[in-house]
């Protein structure tokens, strides 16, 4: 559960990044930009992933953090 918790909370802050990005909102974009910094820094050694199992939570959080990251923002502007 902590590495679908790991790429959950990088992908959703990239892709509230990123939206941010598009709507030109400097403050959205600075704030995104420092947590996506600081949460890959803090994690970094959990990069290492050995088996096809986490391979595939891995990716299935990355995917739900990106649709979460995207609803989000939606609700929000």
């Amino acid at each position: 559960m902590q590495i679908f918790k790991t790429s959950f909370i990088q992908v959703f802050l990239v892709s509230i990044n990123t939206i941010c990005l598009s709507k030109g909102l400097y403050f959205g974009v600075a704030l995104f930009g420092f947590l996506i910094s600081w949460f890959w820094v803090t994690n970094v050694k959990k990069a290492n992933i050995a088996t096809k199992k986490d391979q595939f939570i891995y990716a299935l959080g990355a995917s739900i953090g990106g649709i979460s990251g995207l609803i989000l923002t939606k609700i929000i502007l």
